[in-house]
């Protein structure tokens, strides 16, 4: 039996609603090629947000790596909130050295605001997100991952204006056309309503991906807050099909996934049987629980 053979299985049979229903022909693991996990055994790549122990990953979280990879994970998503800072060339290349896959996520702040009025803010924006895309590249990784569309926390006690929405499609297309030319996916992470006004339910985050119009864009799809939001989680995935590029698994209450037996709590695993004949379901889902404590004790939960 491999290292990663019989908790991999467990978890992937707690989550068969991601595992079958979830179409990702175009996330990370398959824009690099690579189909198969440590484990042989399926086309998701399963890996884990290092933003569970750092915000700023460097050559200190070696050993973390090194354990992530002993546990039998397949990849590693790397913080990328301030790509100035961070050794990500050396990152990159210990992953390829335990042979370990990698994706990027980042946020953006309120003085680089891609919904921002002021033209010099969403230059900004689109210089930020430019700069973590060559990082990301330095990294090894080919997909950048969260809610890239503006600043996390930030309510104005209304509903997202069509001004805001031209103004957003405008950013995301200039870095996405930047990040084409390196091989690089941008996946945009809708949040739930007490986290931002701007793109709440999948249903909205889609339009941001059609409007812009770029195969390397695409949704990021976090089980948390599709929870809180969606109505029919099921539903949403199929109409998502393969605009969905990247996932986050946790409960809905953030806790591990698998936690009472299914991926997400509120919906049982076996209906990801149903979508099964649908869907291509193969790429990289990484899981973002969060914790009160800075170990290893919660990741070693959520691979086995």
């Amino acid at each position: 039996m491999s290292k990663a053979n019989l908790p991999r299985r467990t978890f992937l049979e707690r989550g068969s609603l991601l595992a079958a229903g979830l179409s990702l022909g175009k996330s990370a693991m398959a824009q690099s090629g690579s189909s198969k996990s440590s484990s042989g055994s399926s086309d998701i790549k399963v890996g884990i947000n290092l933003l569970l122990w750092t915000a700023t990953p460097t050559v200190e979280h070696f050993s973390l790596l090194d354990d992530l990879h002993k546990w039998g994970y397949d990849g590693a998503e790397f913080p990328m909130f301030d790509p100035t800072v961070g050794d990500w060339a050396k990152l990159g290349k210990h992953c390829d050295e335990l042979g370990l896959d990698r994706t990027s996520q980042t946020i953006v702040s309120e003085a680089a605001n891609p919904v921002s009025p002021d033209p010099k803010i969403r230059q900004a924006a689109a210089d930020h997100l430019k700069l973590c895309v060559d990082r990301t590249v330095e990294v090894g990784a080919k997909t950048i991952a969260g809610p890239l569309y503006g600043p996390v926390g930030t309510l104005v006690g209304r509903g997202r204006s069509d001004e805001e929405f031209k103004r957003c499609v405008g950013v995301m297309r200039e870095a996405s056309e930047y990040a084409a030319k390196a091989g690089i996916g941008f996946s945009h992470e809708p949040l739930n309503r007490f986290e931002t006004y701007l793109f709440n339910s999948q249903q909205d985050g889609l339009k941001l991906v059609d409007a812009v119009g770029m195969p390397n864009f695409g949704l990021h799809y976090d089980t948390f807050h599709a929870h809180i939001e969606q109505k029919d989680v099921l539903g949403t995935i199929r109409e998502a099909g393969k605009r969905i590029h990247h996932v986050h698994i946790s409960e809905n209450d953030r806790s591990t996934p698998g936690a009472t037996g299914s991926l997400a709590g509120d919906v049982p695993g076996s209906e990801g049987d149903r979508l099964r004949p649908l869907v291509d379901a193969r790429g990289f889902w990484a899981g973002d629980a969060r914790s009160g404590r800075s170990d290893l004790h919660l990741a070693k939960h959520v691979r086995e």
